[in-house]
């Protein structure tokens, strides 16, 4: 099929699919303004938000780390999708035809859709596995499920299938469907026999739950064994692949975000089963990790959906079997803890059962009592530590001062670390000073646990080599793996590389406490994001010289060049022309223009500001224009050109008069 995404059609997409509602999926948002949003931004760590969206011009932009665009980028950035990739995803979700075209340098289809290709295949496997639960070979699948008290009704609700015992039913299938041993391996759907020559089934004769993202789309599969002739492990999942990575992601996070988000509360368990016995529980808010335990860029995602800042506080739960395993698992957790400033907590059940038995045992009452009495984690981590000494002697008392100091001198929030010296002293009862003492003493050794703060404060570098999940950038902070820009009208050349080519120079950005840098600012962002209530006519009037700011300067010159405001329209897809026809050095300003709030004073529309920024605007003009023909009148006089001079005076007389109305306009 022919390759290149035709620019009508990504058009139409980019007009059908709100972007608040796809970043929202990935970011809790909250009002932040007259059509404003913002959460904390998924490209970088931060503990306020500064990720601002305004879906009105389409665009986003996060003061914080710079990172913008409009909804195409954002799934690129956010997934590491190419753009042709991410036209064809947020196409499907809008029902949207997409047509290809011929062109050279182009990507084929069949090579940028390798993703959607793999996301498609592991859809038909979801469907597959769950059709094959209701099969007489899956009655071993039925009553591990009947016996841990879930029903037909919650298998289908969490998606749970059943793998046949063969070794080729699923690939049988996908390959009926019209997919390729390679791929299917790839995506970690069959495995290659050590020959190379064959692929089988790699989940087989189990239970299978899918794994999806945050967005709902099915990425992988967990397996759990069922019968004694499995001599593979009790669980089984989808290896490392182009879409699952174990690293980053929760299993039930796409059912329990918008919970998460409501509720302000995420509730960690350790295994497929836990999640569904919380949910069904009223603990709908149920999350657990795939395979691996729970680390840095776990905390990021659940992080963009508390809005986990000063400002919006939430609450993480840890729940942890009750034995020796499950504590040493919550100790760990303590060393995550420092990377949230939200509420943390532990949940352990004195008996040793987890969300599950104790929901089968007990009821879903249970459960959700559970989650409610639980206790802080420092709590926890403090009272677990004494226990492995002897408290009624002076040496065991003393050696577990020497031991818990450190956790209380770590604990990253300066107003929790005094009252945990003294609860500390309580549980050992030993006198309040002499623990302050230590605390303070082993804050200042820079003893392990003393630095867990500083150890937890940002997640390290990611996987492909930029902090906090970013991307190589250029010096400008444009990421540099391909816009898939336009080129006017014609077919979008989806994965063109800007690398080597000539650089631009970038404006200095101007600083917005400057009155002047201000006034410019306020004007352009009224063009940018409401060019309706701007006047055109007097905008469009203004000379090439109007705006001082390089930087404004500019980007009036691509608004000049495109025909001004009264080239806007309607205002549909303004922005987004305004930013493909700037350089690329000066699109990051341009974003940040058409996303960051205005400053509209209660009682006054964005019209009255446009308006009082023109005539200053203008006022400056007429400033300049009369000065310079005043100079060039005195100087006609001192000339003896009496006929030249007196056509200038008459011409300062007259902007003299237009300084003056406009003056009393202002007033």
């Amino acid at each position: 099929m022919p390759g290149l995404i035709r620019s009508e059609d990504v058009d139409a997409v980019r007009e059908q699919v709100r972007l608040d509602e796809v970043v929202g999926e990935y970011v809790t948002l909250k009002p932040a303004g007259a059509g404003s949003l913002k959460g904390l931004c998924p490209f970088h760590d931060e503990r306020s938000p500064s990720f601002h969206v305004r879906p009105a011009v389409g665009f986003y932009k996060c003061f914080g780390c710079g990172a913008g665009g409009d909804v195409f980028r954002f799934l690129q950035e956010v997934d590491h999708l190419t753009f042709p990739e991410a036209v064809e995803r947020l196409a499907q979700r809008a029902g949207v035809q997409l047509r290809y075209e011929e062109g050279s340098g182009g990507p084929r289809r069949q090579d940028v859709g390798a993703r959607q290709r793999m996301l498609d295949a592991h859809r038909v496997a979801a469907e597959f596995f769950a059709e094959q639960l209701a099969s007489p070979g899956a009655r071993v699948a039925r009553r591990f499920l009947a016996e841990r008290g879930f029903d037909r009704a919650a298998a289908e609700h969490f998606g749970a299938g059943f793998a046949p015992e063969g070794w080729d039913a699923l690939t049988k299938h996908l390959r009926g469907r019209g997919y390729r041993d390679d791929e299917l391996a790839t995506a970690g759907l069959v495995s290659r026999a050590q020959s190379g020559d064959r692929v089988y089934d790699r989940f087989r004769g189990r239970l299978v739950w899918p794994i999806r993202d945050v967005a709902g789309a099915t990425i992988g599969f967990g397996a759990r064994r069922l019968l004694e002739s499995d001599q593979g492990p009790k669980y089984l999942n989808t290896p490392q692949t182009p879409l699952y990575d174990k690293s980053t992601v929760l299993y039930g996070l796409d059912l329990a975000k918008r919970e998460i988000a409501r509720r302000r509360q995420v509730v960690f368990v350790e295994g497929y089963t836990d999640v569904m016995a919380c949910h069904l529980s009223g603990v709908p808010t149920a999350v657990a990790t795939c395979g691996t335990a729970f680390g840095p860029e776990h905390i990021r995602a659940v992080r963009r959906l508390l809005v986990d800042d000063d400002a919006f506080r939430g609450e993480v739960v840890f729940t942890f079997d009750g034995d020796e395993a499950g504590r040493k698992a919550a100790l760990r957790a303590f060393e995550q803890d420092q990377r949230f400033t939200a509420s943390t907590f532990v949940a352990v059940e004195a008996s040793g059962l987890d969300p599950c038995d104790l929901r089968l045992e007990r009821g879903p009452e249970a459960v959700a009592e559970l989650v409610a009495t639980r206790v802080p984690l420092f709590e926890f981590a403090l009272r677990s530590t004494l226990e492995r000494f002897d408290l009624d002697s002076v040496e065991g008392r003393v050696q577990a001062l020497r031991a818990a100091a450190p956790l209380v001198a770590g604990i990253k929030d300066p107003a929790l670390r005094p009252e945990y010296a003294r609860q500390l002293s309580g549980w050992l009862g030993m006198d309040v000073d002499d623990v302050r003492r230590s605390v303070a003493a082993a804050g200042r050794s820079g003893s392990p646990g003393g630095r867990a703060g500083e150890r937890g404060g940002r997640p390290g570098p990611s996987r492909d080599g930029g902090a906090g999940g970013r991307r190589e950038q250029g010096g400008d902070g444009a990421p540099r793996d391909g816009r898939g820009r336009r080129d006017g009208g014609a077919p979008h050349d989806a994965d063109a590389h800007r690398e080597g080519a000539p650089s631009e120079v970038r404006p200095p950005t101007p600083d917005p406490r400057d009155p002047v840098v201000r006034l410019e600012r306020e004007l352009l962002q009224a063009v940018l994001q409401a060019p309706a209530e701007v006047d055109g006519a007097r905008f469009d009037a203004l000379a090439d010289d109007a705006f001082a700011v390089p930087a404004h300067r500019a980007v009036h010159e691509v608004l000049r060049a495109l025909g001004g405001v009264a080239a806007a329209g309607d205002g549909s897809g303004w922005t987004t022309r305004v930013r493909e026809s700037a350089g690329e050095s000066l699109q990051p300003y341009v974003e940040e223009l058409a996303v960051a709030p205005m400053m509209v004073r209660p009682g006054e529309g964005v019209a009255r500001l446009a308006t009082a920024a023109l005539r200053e605007l203008e006022l400056r003009g007429l400033l300049r224009a009369s000065a310079e023909v005043t100079g060039r009148a005195q100087r006609a006089e001192a000339a003896g050109e009496a006929e030249r001079a007196g056509e200038l005076w008459a011409r300062a007389a007259a902007l003299t008069a237009d300084l003056q109305r406009l003056r009393a306009e202002s007033a």
